[in-house]
């Protein structure tokens, strides 16, 4: 990469009470860059954005954002660094307005915004869908929309930084283009994305780079048009012929 990281692991070591799933994880983020990780299941890719979010502690290891040691900032000290994680799912208060959906979350991340609702109204000017929705039950949105409002929702703390995991889930074909071109765009502002993905192929051509997780490490880890073009990742990865056991 041609600058300094925004993002470093560095032989990271976690998992769930005795199950490690984390083996000496280790890997660099370019800032201003898309970058998606693949993986079969299993392979640690969720468990990566909870560990640097600081859901799960590691044992071992080091995390740097923007070159300082992150391994024991809480959430909200992630947040104020310009951390922003999407986690895979809808995570919205469906019995609440889209407007106070994104009110609430901007709220319930911690720092204070004294121009939220000039903010909030610039980000809803980037999703006419939702401005003509803003006072309706999230829960009337379709899965695409619903997608948007959390990603409006962590807009609004101006991240730096935003771990989106499978963010194609349950949308159609057409908002999954919608989806990956809005990312784009925040990469073209200067954002950098890390992705979690299971529609790799759509995602590595709107990427930068590409990583393949396999049993919590490291495998590959290159541009993404070459992660496109290996047969090895083509065959267990994206649509290729079965590899053999």
């Amino acid at each position: 990469m041609d600058t300094e990281p925004i993002l470093e692991l560095e032989n990271v070591v976690a998992g769930y009470g005795p199950m490690t799933i984390l083996n000496g994880t280790s890997f660099k983020v370019a800032r201003s860059a898309i970058t998606t990780i693949i993986g079969p299941n299993g392979a640690g890719k969720s468990t990566v954005f909870k560990t640097i979010f600081g859901l799960i502690r590691p044992r071992s290891g080091a995390i740097r954002i923007g070159g300082r040691d992150a391994m024991k900032w809480s959430q909200r000290e992630l947040i104020a660094a310009g951390v922003c994680y999407i986690p895979q799912g809808r995570n919205i208060f469906p019995e609440l307005s889209v407007r106070h959906n994104i009110e609430l979350g901007a709220v319930a991340a911690g720092p204070s915004i004294k121009d939220l609702p000039a903010r909030l109204d610039a980000a809803l000017d980037r999703f006419p869908a939702l401005r003509r929705k803003a006072d309706r039950q999230a829960s009337t949105l379709s899965g695409g929309e619903q997608k948007q409002l959390e990603i409006v929702r962590g807009l609004l703390l101006d991240p730096k930084l935003i771990l989106i995991d499978e963010p194609s889930i349950g949308l159609s074909p057409l908002m999954v283009q919608e989806t990956f071109a809005l990312l784009t765009a925040l990469r073209r502002k200067g954002v950098t994305i890390l992705m979690i993905e299971q529609n790799a192929r759509s995602a590595l051509h709107v990427s930068d780079y590409g990583l393949v997780l396999e049993l919590g490490q490291t495998r590959m880890h290159d541009k993404a048009e070459a992660i496109l073009n290996d047969p090895r990742v083509g065959r267990l990865f994206l649509g290729g012929a079965t590899a053999a056991a």
